[in-house]
């Protein structure tokens, strides 16, 4: 979050330099920053009218006053899980077999989010099941085959061009014969037919449903937050393909935008839950989104 970190604090604090009350040149050079920080114009506008309002009814602001209101609007517009579907890599999870139907274009980062899920979910005590029903590509079923070794999950597969659904399908019978606690199931990342992929992801449902009638659990979709506004493109196609119910934000290690999260999260307002940091199988953290807003800040829980 280092990298982040100062690039979102950085930007503000150009915003408001060498001001000492909150005027419109404040506000204007502050929702510039947004913009730029990646939080989208839409949730931009949305927090400047929050702080003109804010002025309004205090009749004088400084801007030492500034970072605190802006933290406190910008920890407003992240999503919280519901209870019934929250958990930890260490807490009990809502449901056994828990199952997550992974979604995400490919180079998102989707695989690699899924072999760090297993890490840490195998870390925690818990026994996990990967499916790699994403057949399309050789490459992601060989790369989750790697994962699932590296990590020492099993994984069910089939060869290259099978139904993903009957990989789905093999999937779900072998996590109930297994008693496993947790199973992730990849799926392909094409977004060039969106009915085609509506069509796919349906289907896996449907089989999933046979051995598990109230899964998948979790439609967790993973986009990568140094794409910035890009990242905003695909959630719409995904959100508007099938009913997700979290996110995860990969590659914030590296970009100084993490404020694609905060876009991501008012225009969809579905939670995020995990985020990657970097390239290790411990690099993907359980969302918290008081550390999250403490971190853009540069404040202290």
């Amino acid at each position: 979050m280092q990298k982040t970190k100062e690039g979102f604090l950085s930007k503000i604090s150009k915003a408001i330099a060498g001001k000492s009350t909150v005027d419109e040149e404040v506000l204007d050079n502050l929702e510039e920053a947004l913009v730029s920080a990646d939080v989208g114009v839409e949730t931009t506008v949305r927090i400047i009218n929050r702080i003109e309002e804010r002025v309004a009814r205090d009749k004088y602001m400084g801007t030492g006053e500034l970072n605190q209101i802006l933290k406190e609007e910008v920890e407003k517009i992240l999503v919280d899980a519901p209870e019934s579907t929250s958990y930890t890599f260490d807490s009990e999870m809502p449901a056994k077999p828990y199952i997550i139907l992974v979604v995400g274009v490919n180079g998102v980062g989707k695989t690699t989010t899924i072999g760090k899920l297993a890490h840490n979910f195998k870390n925690a005590g818990k026994s996990v099941l990967l499916g790699a029903a994403d057949t399309f590509r050789a490459a992601a079923v060989d790369q989750l085959t790697i994962w699932s070794e590296r990590v020492g999950v099993p994984i069910v597969k089939q060869p290259m061009g099978s139904d993903p659904a009957a990989v789905a399908f093999d999937t779900a019978q072998s996590a109930v014969s297994r008693n496993s606690d947790v199973v992730l199931i990849d799926t392909a990342g094409r977004l060039h037919n969106k009915a085609h992929l509506m069509d796919e992801l349906n289907k896996i449902k449907r089989v999933i449903q046979k051995f598990i009638p109230d899964a998948p659990h979790e439609v967790l979709l993973v986009l990568d937050g140094s794409t910035g506004q890009n990242a905003l493109e695909q959630a719409k196609h995904f959100t508007a393909a099938t009913d997700v119910t979290a996110m995860a934000i990969t590659k914030l290690d590296g970009t100084a935008k993490g404020g694609v999260v905060l876009a991501i999260a008012d225009q969809f307002k579905i939670p995020v839950k995990f985020i990657g940091v970097g390239e290790k199988a411990t690099d993907l953290l359980v969302f918290d989104k008081h550390e999250f807003v403490d971190s853009l800040f540069n404040l202290q829980s």
